[in-house]
């Protein structure tokens, strides 16, 4: 008989951006040079000084399990620099729950709010894990699209519109990927208060927050009329360079980090131990921490403003991002014998001309395609070229 998967994955699909990743160092092995504009994760080391932690907490024996929920310093240091966005407000400890990455807080949350027939609002474009997230919690995701001119972000008036009776929650994403977008302050409270007056969860995705340009990337938790019902994720792989340490962390009401814990301790159980320690130095070392962050996103700016500089020149249509590390540029109308053109771009660019990156239906704009600047310098610059030769519009 042949494999059915079970109706808990049938619907499932599989992250496009890691199969643009796997496709470019797939063809990278086969003696292509590909410049792969499609990764996620900074081209930094992880910093020195989080290295020498690790070692330090391997040769102290720390190799066993910890509490599911995360050793203790570490919550506390995520909590003492929780509680400096909202001042008056102490998150305690007890609220936060360390995880197996960022990714895994995000699953955890939705699984943990989110239930059959429920309906959860994405911001859209929006990370395409999300959609996959809350269907795998039997909850439906409702894309709400914001405007290109308006850098693709939402309003109350779009969630209003989105809404209906089943209505439990939103995702929000500042910095955003795929656009880069930033969120002001007067924004992030406006749509908090629209969902705090409908009683909905707020699940705000702050992974990029400390990578941001021009202005500061807010934290709901500054803005959020309450926290009552706010989850907070974060963690150090963006601006730690520390993607495969796989450590984020959620921040909760304490009777949802409860559950979440609960939920954790029968899936993946405590992140490994050594990254814990590791993170804890990362983020213990205020000044070393600044530093780090200082230097990563003066490269990350230059490299944007040297690649909006030819993309501009060339009059080729780009959201201008504020924060993160991806450049969102649009491929092309839509038409009836092309509904997707900027997976048809992102195909033809990788096989024609050795550049990857990520086709925008992705993240449910189908003529957009996404652009990490998270690589070299002159790869990027390269890249750009490139994509502006097969002249998109």
């Amino acid at each position: 008989m042949p494999f059915q998967p079970s109706d808990n994955v049938a619907q499932l699909r599989a992250s496009a951006t890691i199969a643009v990743s796997a496709r470019a160092k797939a063809l990278r092995a086969a003696g292509r040079q590909v410049i792969d504009l499609g990764a996620g994760e900074p081209d930094f080391p992880t910093p020195a000084y989080v290295m020498d932690a690790a070692h330090r907490a391997l040769e102290a024996g720390s190799t066993r399990y910890t509490q599911v929920e995360g050793i203790l310093p570490l919550r506390e240091v995520v909590a003492e620099r929780a509680s400096a966005l909202r001042p008056g407000a102490a998150i305690d400890p007890g609220s936060i729950v360390v995880s197996a990455g960022t990714k895994q807080a995000l699953f955890n949350a939705c699984f943990t709010l989110f239930g059959a027939g429920d309906e959860v609002l994405v911001p859209t474009p929006g990370w395409t894990s999300y959609y996959e997230m809350i269907g795998l919690a039997r909850a439906i995701p409702v894309p709400v699209c914001g405007s290109p001119e308006g850098e693709f972000k939402i309003t109350p008036d779009d969630l209003r519109s989105a809404a209906t009776s089943r209505t439990r929650g939103l995702i929000l994403n500042s910095p955003c990927n795929p656009t880069g977008a930033v969120y002001s302050r007067a924004e992030l409270t406006a749509l908090a208060e629209c969902a705090s007056e409908r009683g909905w969860w707020i699940l705000s995705d702050e992974i990029y927050r400390q990578i941001s340009y021009e202005v500061e990337a807010p934290s709901l938790l500054s803005v959020a009329p309450d926290v009552e019902r706010l989850i907070v994720v974060d963690g150090v792989a963006k601006s730690f360079a520390m993607t495969g340490w796989r450590i984020g962390w959620a921040i909760a009401p304490p009777e949802v980090s409860r559950v979440m814990t609960a939920l954790q301790s029968h899936t993946t159980s405590n992140a490994g131990t050594i990254a814990q320690h590791a993170a804890l130095a990362a983020l213990s070392d205020a000044s070393a921490a600044r530093a780090t962050v200082d230097a990563m996103v003066s490269e990350f700016r230059q490299r944007r403003d040297a690649a909006l500089e030819l993309l501009r020149a060339a009059g080729v249509k780009v959201i201008d991002p504020r924060g993160a590390f991806y450049l969102y540029i649009h491929a092309g109308q839509a038409n009836p014998d092309n509904p997707a053109p900027g997976t048809t771009f992102a195909r033809r660019l990788l096989e024609e001309a050795d550049v990857a990156v990520v086709p925008g239906a992705a993240f449910r704009t189908p003529e957009w395609i996404r652009v990490s600047y998270a690589a070299p310098r002159d790869q990027v610059l390269e890249g750009v070229r490139r994509i502006i030769e097969r002249r998109i519009s």
